[in-house]
Protein backbone atom coordinates (compact mmCIF):
# COMPACT_ATOMS: atom_id res chain seq x y z
CA UNK A 1 0.00 0.00 0.00
CA UNK A 2 1.05 3.35 -0.77
CA UNK A 3 1.31 6.24 2.19
CA UNK A 4 -1.01 9.23 1.34
CA UNK A 5 2.14 11.27 1.60
CA UNK A 6 4.09 9.01 -1.35
CA UNK A 7 0.91 9.45 -3.53
CA UNK A 8 1.41 13.31 -3.51
CA UNK A 9 4.81 13.00 -3.77
CA UNK A 10 4.90 11.16 -6.96
CA UNK A 11 2.04 13.73 -8.06
CA UNK A 12 4.57 16.74 -6.96
CA UNK A 13 7.35 14.69 -9.24
CA UNK A 14 4.76 14.32 -11.82
CA UNK A 15 3.58 17.77 -12.17
CA UNK A 16 7.76 19.36 -12.34
CA UNK A 17 8.79 16.90 -14.91
CA UNK A 18 5.39 18.11 -16.82
CA UNK A 19 6.48 21.73 -16.23
CA UNK A 20 10.08 20.95 -17.28
CA UNK A 21 8.73 19.71 -20.61
CA UNK A 22 6.16 22.37 -21.34
CA UNK A 23 9.21 24.83 -21.01
CA UNK A 24 11.58 22.99 -23.10
CA UNK A 25 8.94 22.86 -25.90
CA UNK A 26 8.21 26.67 -25.71
CA UNK A 27 12.19 27.37 -25.63
CA UNK A 28 12.54 25.18 -28.84
CA UNK A 29 9.75 27.05 -30.62
CA UNK A 30 10.91 30.65 -29.21
CA UNK A 31 14.53 30.50 -29.72
CA UNK A 32 16.28 31.67 -32.58
CA UNK A 33 18.53 28.70 -34.27
CA UNK A 34 21.79 28.67 -32.36
CA UNK A 35 24.99 28.12 -34.12
CA UNK A 36 27.62 28.89 -31.71
CA UNK A 37 27.98 29.50 -27.95
CA UNK A 38 30.20 32.46 -29.02
CA UNK A 39 27.67 36.04 -29.02
CA UNK A 40 29.42 38.75 -31.79
CA UNK A 41 29.24 41.72 -30.95
CA UNK A 42 28.06 43.46 -33.91
CA UNK A 43 27.44 42.87 -37.59
CA UNK A 44 27.32 44.53 -40.86
CA UNK A 45 23.42 44.52 -42.35
CA UNK A 46 23.23 44.03 -46.20
CA UNK A 47 19.57 44.82 -46.34
CA UNK A 48 17.02 46.09 -44.50
CA UNK A 49 13.53 47.63 -44.71
CA UNK A 50 11.13 49.70 -42.56
CA UNK A 51 7.70 48.16 -42.47
CA UNK A 52 4.57 50.40 -44.15
CA UNK A 53 0.97 48.99 -44.87
CA UNK A 54 0.71 48.76 -48.90
CA UNK A 55 -2.51 48.52 -50.67
CA UNK A 56 -2.54 44.82 -52.40
CA UNK A 57 -5.74 43.78 -54.48
CA UNK A 58 -8.80 41.38 -52.89
CA UNK A 59 -9.41 38.70 -55.11
CA UNK A 60 -12.79 36.34 -55.59
CA UNK A 61 -11.48 33.36 -56.43
CA UNK A 62 -13.89 30.85 -58.60
CA UNK A 63 -13.24 27.32 -60.94
CA UNK A 64 -14.10 26.60 -64.13
CA UNK A 65 -13.07 24.84 -67.74
CA UNK A 66 -11.16 25.81 -70.61
CA UNK A 67 -13.37 25.59 -73.54
CA UNK A 68 -13.28 26.76 -77.06
CA UNK A 69 -14.99 30.04 -78.58
CA UNK A 70 -15.27 28.29 -81.86
CA UNK A 71 -17.39 25.11 -81.63
CA UNK A 72 -18.84 24.00 -85.03
CA UNK A 73 -21.50 20.85 -84.65
CA UNK A 74 -21.23 19.03 -88.21
CA UNK A 75 -24.64 17.50 -89.53
CA UNK A 76 -25.84 16.84 -92.85
CA UNK A 77 -28.85 18.34 -95.01
CA UNK A 78 -29.86 14.79 -96.60
CA UNK A 79 -31.05 11.51 -95.30
CA UNK A 80 -28.69 8.17 -95.61
CA UNK A 81 -26.47 5.96 -94.19
CA UNK A 82 -22.84 6.88 -93.58
CA UNK A 83 -20.24 6.23 -95.64
CA UNK A 84 -16.42 6.58 -95.52
CA UNK A 85 -16.25 8.20 -92.57
CA UNK A 86 -12.31 9.75 -91.83
CA UNK A 87 -11.93 10.69 -88.65
CA UNK A 88 -11.93 10.66 -85.29
CA UNK A 89 -11.93 12.12 -81.28
CA UNK A 90 -8.59 13.97 -81.23
CA UNK A 91 -7.96 14.06 -84.93
CA UNK A 92 -6.83 17.54 -86.36
CA UNK A 93 -8.48 18.57 -89.39
CA UNK A 94 -7.81 21.68 -91.34
CA UNK A 95 -10.73 23.91 -93.51
CA UNK A 96 -11.99 21.93 -96.52
CA UNK A 97 -11.11 18.79 -95.41
CA UNK A 98 -13.02 15.90 -96.27
CA UNK A 99 -14.77 14.23 -93.01
CA UNK A 100 -16.80 11.72 -94.34
CA UNK A 101 -19.88 10.85 -97.36
CA UNK A 102 -23.57 10.15 -96.96
CA UNK A 103 -24.95 7.71 -99.36
CA UNK A 104 -28.36 9.48 -99.87
CA UNK A 105 -30.30 7.55 -102.71
CA UNK A 106 -32.98 10.01 -102.94
CA UNK A 107 -30.67 12.87 -103.64
CA UNK A 108 -29.13 10.28 -106.57
CA UNK A 109 -32.81 9.48 -108.01
CA UNK A 110 -33.80 12.87 -107.98
CA UNK A 111 -30.75 13.64 -110.27
CA UNK A 112 -31.54 10.70 -112.39
CA UNK A 113 -35.22 12.13 -113.09
CA UNK A 114 -33.91 15.46 -113.46
CA UNK A 115 -31.53 14.62 -115.94
CA UNK A 116 -34.48 12.75 -117.86
CA UNK A 117 -36.63 15.82 -117.61
CA UNK A 118 -34.23 18.27 -119.31
CA UNK A 119 -33.48 15.47 -122.09
CA UNK A 120 -37.41 15.53 -122.58
CA UNK A 121 -37.50 19.35 -122.61
CA UNK A 122 -35.06 20.21 -125.39
CA UNK A 123 -36.14 17.28 -127.49
CA UNK A 124 -40.27 19.29 -127.73
CA UNK A 125 -37.88 22.70 -127.47
CA UNK A 126 -35.90 21.75 -131.05
CA UNK A 127 -39.29 19.78 -132.65
CA UNK A 128 -41.15 22.81 -131.53
CA UNK A 129 -38.98 25.11 -132.89
CA UNK A 130 -38.80 22.95 -136.37
CA UNK A 131 -42.84 23.33 -136.48
CA UNK A 132 -42.84 26.78 -135.71
CA UNK A 133 -40.74 27.42 -139.56
CA UNK A 134 -43.65 25.19 -141.05
CA UNK A 135 -46.15 27.47 -139.48
CA UNK A 136 -47.77 24.10 -138.00
CA UNK A 137 -47.58 26.00 -134.23
CA UNK A 138 -47.83 29.82 -132.59
CA UNK A 139 -44.82 31.25 -131.13
CA UNK A 140 -46.78 31.42 -127.57
CA UNK A 141 -46.61 27.49 -128.02
CA UNK A 142 -42.85 27.57 -128.31
CA UNK A 143 -42.69 30.27 -125.50
CA UNK A 144 -44.20 27.35 -123.37
CA UNK A 145 -41.51 24.46 -124.46
CA UNK A 146 -38.56 27.12 -123.75
CA UNK A 147 -39.80 28.15 -120.47
CA UNK A 148 -40.03 24.17 -119.32
CA UNK A 149 -36.66 23.31 -120.83
CA UNK A 150 -35.23 26.33 -118.53
CA UNK A 151 -36.84 25.09 -115.32
CA UNK A 152 -35.58 21.88 -116.64
CA UNK A 153 -31.76 22.85 -116.73
CA UNK A 154 -32.64 24.77 -113.14
CA UNK A 155 -33.76 21.59 -111.65
CA UNK A 156 -30.84 19.76 -112.96
CA UNK A 157 -28.48 22.22 -111.44
CA UNK A 158 -30.30 21.94 -108.16
CA UNK A 159 -30.17 18.31 -107.91
CA UNK A 160 -26.38 18.16 -108.71
CA UNK A 161 -26.04 20.98 -105.74
CA UNK A 162 -28.14 19.01 -103.51
CA UNK A 163 -25.82 15.70 -104.24
CA UNK A 164 -22.91 17.70 -103.08
CA UNK A 165 -24.06 17.61 -99.98
CA UNK A 166 -23.10 13.93 -99.54
CA UNK A 167 -19.58 14.70 -99.28
CA UNK A 168 -19.30 16.57 -95.67
CA UNK A 169 -16.25 18.99 -95.14
CA UNK A 170 -14.24 20.86 -92.86
CA UNK A 171 -15.81 24.61 -91.91
CA UNK A 172 -12.66 24.96 -89.80
CA UNK A 173 -9.51 23.85 -88.91
CA UNK A 174 -9.60 22.38 -85.85
CA UNK A 175 -9.84 19.23 -83.05
CA UNK A 176 -12.49 16.72 -83.30
CA UNK A 177 -13.35 16.36 -79.98
CA UNK A 178 -16.58 14.79 -80.15
CA UNK A 179 -18.08 11.69 -81.89
CA UNK A 180 -21.99 10.94 -82.00
CA UNK A 181 -22.04 8.27 -85.25
CA UNK A 182 -20.35 5.73 -86.99
CA UNK A 183 -19.93 4.30 -90.30
CA UNK A 184 -22.75 2.71 -91.55
CA UNK A 185 -25.43 4.74 -89.26
CA UNK A 186 -28.56 6.41 -91.23
CA UNK A 187 -27.88 10.32 -90.32
CA UNK A 188 -31.12 12.80 -90.73
CA UNK A 189 -30.74 16.27 -92.14
CA UNK A 190 -30.10 18.43 -88.41
CA UNK A 191 -28.51 15.46 -86.78
CA UNK A 192 -25.35 16.20 -84.90
CA UNK A 193 -22.74 13.88 -86.56
CA UNK A 194 -18.71 15.18 -85.25
CA UNK A 195 -18.14 17.95 -83.31
CA UNK A 196 -14.86 20.25 -84.02
CA UNK A 197 -13.05 23.06 -81.81
CA UNK A 198 -10.99 25.34 -82.92
CA UNK A 199 -7.77 24.92 -80.30
CA UNK A 200 -6.73 28.67 -81.19
CA UNK A 201 -9.68 30.67 -79.41
CA UNK A 202 -9.62 29.10 -76.16
CA UNK A 203 -11.29 30.61 -73.28
CA UNK A 204 -12.19 29.95 -69.81
CA UNK A 205 -16.06 29.82 -68.58
CA UNK A 206 -16.51 30.32 -64.60
CA UNK A 207 -19.51 31.51 -62.65
CA UNK A 208 -19.11 34.43 -60.15
CA UNK A 209 -22.26 34.84 -57.21
CA UNK A 210 -24.74 37.79 -57.39
CA UNK A 211 -22.68 39.46 -54.66
CA UNK A 212 -19.48 40.03 -56.95
CA UNK A 213 -20.83 40.37 -60.17
CA UNK A 214 -21.43 43.83 -59.99
CA UNK A 215 -17.94 44.61 -59.36
CA UNK A 216 -16.72 42.31 -62.54
CA UNK A 217 -16.90 44.60 -66.28
CA UNK A 218 -15.66 43.73 -69.54
CA UNK A 219 -11.89 44.36 -70.58
CA UNK A 220 -10.87 43.17 -66.54
CA UNK A 221 -7.75 41.28 -65.90
CA UNK A 222 -8.07 38.15 -64.44
CA UNK A 223 -5.60 36.00 -62.91
CA UNK A 224 -5.96 32.54 -63.91
CA UNK A 225 -3.82 29.75 -62.73
CA UNK A 226 -4.33 26.10 -64.66
CA UNK A 227 -3.21 23.83 -61.58
CA UNK A 228 -2.33 20.02 -64.37
CA UNK A 229 0.21 23.09 -66.06
CA UNK A 230 1.48 24.66 -62.79
CA UNK A 231 1.25 28.03 -64.61
CA UNK A 232 -0.42 30.63 -64.10
CA UNK A 233 -1.86 33.20 -66.81
CA UNK A 234 -3.34 36.81 -67.19
CA UNK A 235 -6.92 36.41 -68.94
CA UNK A 236 -9.28 39.23 -69.91
CA UNK A 237 -12.84 39.75 -69.46
CA UNK A 238 -14.47 38.97 -72.48
CA UNK A 239 -18.35 38.37 -71.39
CA UNK A 240 -20.26 38.53 -68.46
CA UNK A 241 -23.87 37.19 -68.91
CA UNK A 242 -26.19 39.68 -67.67
CA UNK A 243 -28.48 36.49 -66.92
CA UNK A 244 -28.48 34.32 -63.46
CA UNK A 245 -28.62 30.28 -63.15
CA UNK A 246 -32.59 30.53 -62.20
CA UNK A 247 -31.03 27.69 -59.67
CA UNK A 248 -27.69 28.39 -58.82
CA UNK A 249 -28.24 32.82 -58.51
CA UNK A 250 -24.85 32.99 -60.38
CA UNK A 251 -24.10 34.37 -63.68
CA UNK A 252 -21.36 33.10 -66.25
CA UNK A 253 -18.37 35.00 -67.11
CA UNK A 254 -16.32 34.33 -70.50
CA UNK A 255 -12.61 34.66 -70.29
CA UNK A 256 -9.91 35.12 -73.21
CA UNK A 257 -6.92 33.03 -72.74
CA UNK A 258 -3.71 33.93 -74.63
CA UNK A 259 -2.52 31.89 -77.14
CA UNK A 260 -0.29 29.01 -75.25
CA UNK A 261 0.38 25.81 -76.74
CA UNK A 262 0.00 23.54 -73.46
CA UNK A 263 -3.67 24.85 -72.83
CA UNK A 264 -6.45 22.63 -74.37
CA UNK A 265 -10.27 22.24 -73.75
CA UNK A 266 -11.85 20.41 -70.90
CA UNK A 267 -8.78 21.41 -68.54
CA UNK A 268 -9.45 23.02 -65.14
CA UNK A 269 -8.91 26.75 -64.33
CA UNK A 270 -8.82 28.74 -61.22
CA UNK A 271 -9.58 32.39 -61.69
CA UNK A 272 -9.33 35.45 -59.71
CA UNK A 273 -10.98 38.71 -59.88
CA UNK A 274 -10.12 41.69 -58.35
CA UNK A 275 -13.01 42.84 -56.08
CA UNK A 276 -11.05 45.98 -54.54
CA UNK A 277 -7.69 46.24 -52.44
CA UNK A 278 -6.63 46.54 -48.38
CA UNK A 279 -4.24 47.40 -46.38
CA UNK A 280 -1.28 44.53 -45.93
CA UNK A 281 2.34 44.30 -44.44
CA UNK A 282 4.47 43.25 -47.25
CA UNK A 283 8.69 41.24 -47.22
CA UNK A 284 10.63 39.94 -49.66
CA UNK A 285 10.59 36.38 -49.62
CA UNK A 286 14.58 36.89 -48.97
CA UNK A 287 13.95 38.70 -45.63
CA UNK A 288 11.79 35.70 -43.84
CA UNK A 289 13.90 32.71 -42.20
CA UNK A 290 12.03 29.43 -42.08
CA UNK A 291 13.28 26.96 -39.40
CA UNK A 292 11.84 23.65 -37.89
CA UNK A 293 8.70 24.90 -40.07
CA UNK A 294 8.08 28.31 -38.30
CA UNK A 295 8.65 31.68 -39.98
CA UNK A 296 10.69 34.46 -38.44
CA UNK A 297 12.61 37.96 -39.32
CA UNK A 298 14.95 39.91 -37.68
CA UNK A 299 14.03 43.38 -36.44
CA UNK A 300 16.14 46.36 -35.03
CA UNK A 301 15.11 48.25 -32.40
CA UNK A 302 15.50 52.34 -32.03
CA UNK A 303 19.25 51.35 -30.51
CA UNK A 304 20.39 49.34 -33.32
CA UNK A 305 20.07 45.59 -31.35
CA UNK A 306 18.52 42.91 -33.62
CA UNK A 307 16.06 41.08 -32.38
CA UNK A 308 14.46 37.55 -33.42
CA UNK A 309 11.04 37.54 -33.82
CA UNK A 310 8.19 34.49 -35.14
CA UNK A 311 5.70 36.02 -37.73
CA UNK A 312 2.67 34.71 -39.44
CA UNK A 313 2.76 34.62 -43.21
CA UNK A 314 0.26 34.83 -45.63
CA UNK A 315 -0.08 35.10 -49.41
CA UNK A 316 2.89 35.58 -52.21
CA UNK A 317 2.55 38.85 -54.17
CA UNK A 318 5.32 39.11 -57.17
CA UNK A 319 8.07 38.37 -54.64
CA UNK A 320 6.23 39.52 -51.61
CA UNK A 321 5.06 37.70 -48.77
CA UNK A 322 2.28 39.06 -46.54
CA UNK A 323 2.55 39.54 -42.85
CA UNK A 324 -0.37 38.24 -40.76
CA UNK A 325 1.55 38.90 -37.51
CA UNK A 326 4.17 38.97 -35.53
CA UNK A 327 5.06 42.49 -37.12
CA UNK A 328 3.87 46.16 -37.03
CA UNK A 329 3.87 49.10 -38.84
CA UNK A 330 7.32 50.87 -38.47
CA UNK A 331 9.21 48.37 -37.62
CA UNK A 332 12.86 47.68 -39.23
CA UNK A 333 13.07 44.77 -40.30
CA UNK A 334 16.86 43.63 -41.41
CA UNK A 335 18.55 40.51 -43.56
CA UNK A 336 21.92 39.49 -45.55
CA UNK A 337 23.68 40.42 -42.71
CA UNK A 338 27.68 39.27 -42.20
CA UNK A 339 28.61 37.44 -39.69
CA UNK A 340 24.95 36.03 -39.54
CA UNK A 341 22.31 37.55 -37.21
CA UNK A 342 22.19 36.61 -33.50
CA UNK A 343 19.67 38.10 -30.58
CA UNK A 344 21.69 41.20 -29.22
CA UNK A 345 24.13 42.21 -32.05
CA UNK A 346 24.92 45.53 -32.96
CA UNK A 347 23.46 46.39 -36.46
CA UNK A 348 25.70 48.38 -38.62
CA UNK A 349 24.21 49.99 -41.13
Amino acid sequence: MISVTGKRMMSARLLLWLGGMAMLILTGCNNEPSESSNVLVSTSVAKHMKLTQQDIPMHYTTSGSVTSDHRVSISTRLSGYIRDIAVREGDSVKVGQTLLHVDSVHAKQALIQANADLSNAKADMLRYASLLKEGAVTSQQVDKVKLRYEVAKSQVKQANHQLSYAKIISPVTGVVVEKRMSQGDLASPGMTILTLEDPSSLLVKTYVSEQFVGQIHDGDNVDIEIASLKKHFKGTVRQVVQAADPVSHQFMVKISLPSVEDIHPGMYAQTGFQTGTRKALLLPEEAILLQAGLHAVYVMDAAYIAHYRLVRVGQKNQGMIEILSGLHDGDHVIWGATPALRTGMKVQL
